[in-house]
């Protein structure tokens, strides 16, 4: 489940596209722009690399880490099938464009990333694959302690089945 699931938000993120006035999600079904380029530039598994970024290897932003919370699998079937719902946190990290004050000449492009995380939105939302469905954002939260970075984390849910 956790393998096909980091598979399909992978695909969806890379169908977020830059724009000349933000950010837009291309459908799978519809044919990508020529020269679109993929908004989202790094994906990876969570490893707490926004702790340790002076020590890890240099990634482009905007990047998206996936993180799997616990999961509590409960048994329908004992040994044959189990149901859970489990939760996704994607830290979508960014660079810190400057002032969002209301006065601030930089204001506009320090927002820019609520619009990123509109079209992550978009992009995820009622997802579903071969052993999850209804995959939503439940929670999101916002983290400003780092000088050059800000860490928005959107948190995810499903249903997901395991059968043997």
């Amino acid at each position: 489940m956790r393998k096909e699931l980091y598979k399909a938000i992978i695909q969806r993120l890379q169908r977020i596209i830059a724009t000349a006035d933000g950010y837009a999600y291309i459908e799978p079904d519809e044919e990508m722009p020529d020269h679109a380029e993929c908004a989202i530039k790094h994906i990876d598994l969570w490893n707490h690399n926004v702790e340790f970024i002076e020590q890890e290897e240099n990634w482009e932003r905007p990047a998206v880490f996936v993180e799997f919370c616990p999961i509590h699998w409960n048994a329908i079937q004992n040994g044959v099938e189990y149901r859970a719902e489990p939760t996704v946190n994607l830290h979508v990290v960014t660079d810190w464009q400057g002032s969002s004050a209301a006065a601030s000449e930089f204001r506009e492009a320090s927002l820019k990333v609520f619009d990123l995380l509109e079209e992550i939105h978009k992009a995820l939302t009622c997802m579903q694959g071969e052993t999850f469905v209804e995959l939503d954002l439940v929670e999101s939260s916002t983290n400003h302690n780092h000088e050059e970075i800000i860490e928005n984390m959107e948190t995810y849910q499903c249903v997901a089945v395991k059968s043997l």
